[in-house]
């Protein structure tokens, strides 16, 4: 059999020992997952065990399809928004093609090791080991022997249909922002270096932070949105195109370009983060500049207006 200190060497991992533990990937860390984490804090709550979110460093999807799969959020940012989530411990495990090729038991016994935890709370949907053949049933199995409980959660649903990352993924490349953002629980955000852009809306009256977002986090449909960014803290009022705007489409090397609001300084070189509110209009050709300026202003002023 495997060994856990050759597949998934990882420093906290003995945290899972006796923990009151959540599994998966958790990408955008939408209400179905936070439905499942506070479950299980206070279950941990409840026999004063530790809590745990044990998920991996990457989605297996990165590895399986890494030139088609989109996800809500970097890895970086998932793993630092699961740690605000209150839990003892976030235990991220390395995902590699040798891991997810063992058979559904070995891959637990691997998993887990000697550091068996009190509970593991998973969704009714979970799937495991090689090409995902473990069932929940398989789990409640290997559970039961090893003295570990499992609960399988019912998905949380909203309208009527299951709230799932992929649904959450469609909402954004259709840029539905309003209700993606009500079943993440949270505004959807992207973040990124600012850029040296083309400097085009210098000359037009409304400078602009260009972003380059890694094509993987290229989810959000194109269109320009209402948004708040943060620079240092501090938050502003945002107009946001995303996409590559067709008046410019020769110019164009940034995949956002952000238009503060009220903010004065220099931008360059400092990390943005924007969190996406409204969907305001999609991106257009302009017959001229000044159209698109007195667009673009009008767009400024609704931002203002209504944030």
């Amino acid at each position: 059999m495997a060994k856990l200190d050759s597949l998934l060497p990882v420093a906290n991992v003995h945290k899972l020992s006796n923990a009151s533990c959540a599994f998966g990937v958790f990408d955008g860390l939408h209400r179905g997952h936070q439905f499942l984490i506070q479950t299980t804090l206070n279950e941990a709550t409840h026999y004063k065990t530790r809590s745990a979110v044990l998920t991996f460093d990457k989605d297996p999807d990165e590895v399986f399809h890494p030139d088609t799969f989109k996800k809500l959020a970097s890895n970086e940012q998932r793993l630092n928004d699961l740690k605000q989530t209150g839990v003892d411990a976030v235990v991220a495990l390395p995902f590699t093609r040798a891991f997810a090729a063992l058979e559904p038991v070995e891959f637990l016994d691997v998993l887990f090791g000697q550091y068996l935890p009190h509970s593991i709370h998973i969704g009714a949907d979970f799937r495991f080991g090689f090409q995902a053949k473990g069932t929940v049933k398989d789990l409640k199995k290997w559970a039961e022997a090893k003295g570990v409980f499992v609960y399988a959660h019912h998905l949380q649903t909203a309208d009527g249909s299951v709230i799932c990352s992929t649904r959450i993924r469609k909402l954004l490349q259709e840029g539905s922002i309003e209700e993606a953002n009500s079943l993440l629980g949270h505004p959807f955000r992207l973040q990124g270096e600012v850029l040296h852009g083309r400097g085009a809306g210098t000359g037009m009256g409304f400078s602009t932070a260009n972003i380059d977002v890694p094509s993987n986090l290229q989810v959000l449909g194109e269109g320009v949105y209402a948004a708040y960014a943060f620079v240092e803290n501090q938050k502003y009022k945002a107009a946001v195109s995303v996409g590559h705007a067709p008046t410019f489409e020769k110019k164009q090397t940034a995949s956002l370009e952000v238009h503060l609001l009220d903010f004065h300084g220099d931008l360059y070189g400092k990390e943005l983060q924007i969190e996406f509110l409204n969907f305001l209009r999609p991106l257009i050709k302009f017959p001229s500049i000044e159209e698109l300026i007195s667009t673009v202003k009008s767009n400024i002023a609704w931002v203002q207006e209504h944030l």
